[in-house]
């Protein structure tokens, strides 16, 4: 793998904290993908089924893309990832997590940080629409650490040829405890939302989840442990986040994996990537200003755009392949 090289992300003076990094990444609009898709369902061992879309293309690479939580292929950095891998000629993946998206419906155990086995479940079906290929796979937030997951041999057979993991919440304990605090609870209420609005449609044949006994203003912390964990398998949200937390086995990865994040992130850490054990498969860029997934820049980037999140997967892709 060739040496990752980016221009630094110089915020402008109305998005200087990761508050309004993250803000700003969010609400500025993005371009989406005008090519026709093909329609992808994965039926996985448990009997639920991930729905996702494929764009075909020319060159020897396929791109297989994961988004965070409360996410779907229809996000923003879902649609501009593909956009940049298609100016690159690559075939496209997008793929929805558990009950996300166009699959509302077709899952009943829940998505979380952990499901290296579905990300793996898609590499296996990408590989199969493409097997001469190079197969390299992104993931962002919640399915950058399930990548990453995979990555480390833990859950999961099927691994890409590379891989690039943004913003990855790798000591899921941290995370959640950081987004009680100040105004992390902006996004931590967000979350719960969204969580919270699928729990019907996930068990629509259930009376249990007719109506969701869980607090509107509780915290993702205490969801993890009264839904996520229990309905996962886990004995309690400490389990899951000991099992699927990242940052102990980063040194474990054999695969060319590039991993992004800021240092400014409001509710990831960046110690926890400061103190990993790194593998020397790895690159990892830590960004002096970007919030999650923000990474808003005073000055257009090499493609023109106010976006360094769109350019450094765009250089990502290019050092990969």
């Amino acid at each position: 793998m060739n040496t990752l090289k980016l221009e630094p992300c110089v915020a402008p003076w109305w998005a200087k904290s990761g508050h309004a990094q993250t803000l700003w990444g969010h609400f500025l609009p993005s371009p989406s993908l005008k090519e026709k898709r093909e329609r992808l369902e994965v039926v996985l061992q448990d009997g639920d089924r991930l729905i996702g879309t494929f764009i075909p293309g020319t060159s020897r690479t396929t791109v297989s893309v994961f988004h965070g939580l409360t996410g779907s292929i229809d996000s923003g950095y879902m649609q501009r990832t593909a956009l940049l891998a298609r100016s690159l000629g690559h075939s496209v993946l997008l793929m929805n997590h558990r009950g996300c998206g166009e699959g509302r419906g077709f899952a009943k155990m829940p998505y979380h940080s952990g499901r290296a086995e579905d990300v793996s479940a898609t590499i296996e079906l990408a590989r199969g629409l493409r097997p001469h290929d190079r197969h390299i796979a992104v993931g962002f937030s919640l399915g950058a650490n399930a990548l990453l997951l995979l990555l480390t041999g833990k859950r999961g057979t099927h691994l890409p040829d590379a891989a690039l993991a943004v913003n990855a919440p790798i000591h899921l304990e941290q995370a959640a405890l950081t987004l009680k605090k100040g105004l992390n609870r902006v996004y931590d209420l967000q979350f719960v939302m969204g969580c919270r609005r699928d729990l019907p449609f996930r068990h629509r044949e259930e009376k249990r989840f007719e109506k969701v006994d869980f607090s509107p203003f509780g915290t993702l912390h205490d969801f993890d442990n009264w839904y996520t964990a229990p309905e996962s398998g886990f004995k309690n949200r400490e389990d899951y986040y000991l099992q699927c937390s990242t940052y102990l086995d980063l040194q474990k990865i054999k695969t060319p994996t590039v991993i992004l994040t800021a240092a400014d992130d409001p509710f990831v850490g960046v110690e926890a990537y400061r103190r990993a054990d790194l593998s020397s498969a790895l690159q990892l860029h830590i960004e002096q200003v970007g919030g999650h997934m923000g990474y808003v820049t005073r000055k257009p980037t090499p493609l023109g755009t106010n976006r360094w999140l769109d350019y450094a997967v765009y250089e990502s892709l290019k050092t990969l392949d």
